[in-house]
């Protein structure tokens, strides 16, 4: 199976400084330019190693990074600097940051009409969710357990109510992605509501939803309005799989020596 990696992001939290963030000078050249998912962590491993190595553990072992025109250095190491034994490594362009549903689009000629999963570059996701995605005949999602991502991870529970919550029909399949619920919205659903940390499979159906929907209040193409458009315009059946496992999520530079410990010792082979 193939995966496209969104790793356009500006890094904004990432650039900013945070009060007793210690980083290295490698990381913090890493912090200042932006770029998250080449942050050195665990002998010096770019925290992208240990996202596609998991994937490959998963089976999935062709992969395109999403990426914007000045990312010659990113494709310079994977194509030049890197011997990969286990996975084949594309890039598309996103020519501007546009949202995340643009950058999707750019990795269409890269799927060729095939089923693929598609994840955030700065979160190591857990290997059983990517299979559990894979396995499925057609489209899903990742939900997510806000216990397991509280405890077991890195992500605090204020920041977690930032996140979208996954809204599901009787029959387990998604209804609505429900982003930065407010508190009555947050109640509403329940405790047992599951999160979205932005993992999915998707069929090529979902490049035609990118291409109609409308820039956001924010300006931005955005993927939560193409799953939308998907489910209610094009008829796409989109299954939840539940997953009580951590998410590291690497957003800012005070994740940085956290996210670091929890992949200490963790299995990286390319």
């Amino acid at each position: 199976m193939k995966a496209v990696i969104l790793a356009r992001g500006l890094g904004t939290r990432m650039r900013r400084a945070d009060d007793g963030a210690a980083l290295n000078d490698a990381q913090r050249a890493a912090a200042e330019a932006g770029v998250k998912a080449m942050m050195p962590l665990e002998q010096g491993r770019p925290f992208l190693h240990f996202v596609i190595s998991a994937l490959a553990d998963a089976g999935v072992h062709e992969i395109c990074l999403v990426v914007a025109p000045d990312a010659a250095a990113i494709q310079r190491h994977f194509h030049f600097e890197l011997t990969l034994r286990r996975v084949r490594i594309a890039f598309a362009v996103q020519p501007e940051p546009r949202g995340t549903a643009d950058a999707l689009a750019a990795a269409e000629g890269f799927t060729k009409g095939e089923r693929f999963l598609a994840l955030n570059a700065d979160n190591y996701y857990p290997v059983e969710a990517y299979r559990g995605l894979a396995a499925l005949p057609g489209a899903g999602v990742a939900g997510f357990d806000r216990v397991a991502l509280v405890r077991q991870g890195n992500i605090p529970l204020d920041r977690i109510r930032h996140y979208a919550l996954l809204k599901t029909g009787p029959d387990g399949r998604l209804v609505d992605v429900v982003e930065k619920p407010d508190e009555r919205t947050w109640a509403a659903m329940g405790d047992e509501a599951l999160v979205s940390m932005n993992l999915w499979a998707f069929t090529p159906a979902i490049f035609e939803a990118c291409r109609r929907i409308a820039p956001s209040a924010r300006g931005e193409l955005e993927l939560p309005d193409a799953v939308r458009l998907a489910i209610r315009e094009l008829g796409l059946a989109i299954d939840v799989v539940p997953c009580k496992a951590p998410v590291f999520d690497l957003s800012s530079r005070a994740d940085v020596s956290t996210v670091s410990a929890l992949l200490k010792g963790a299995r990286v082979v390319l």
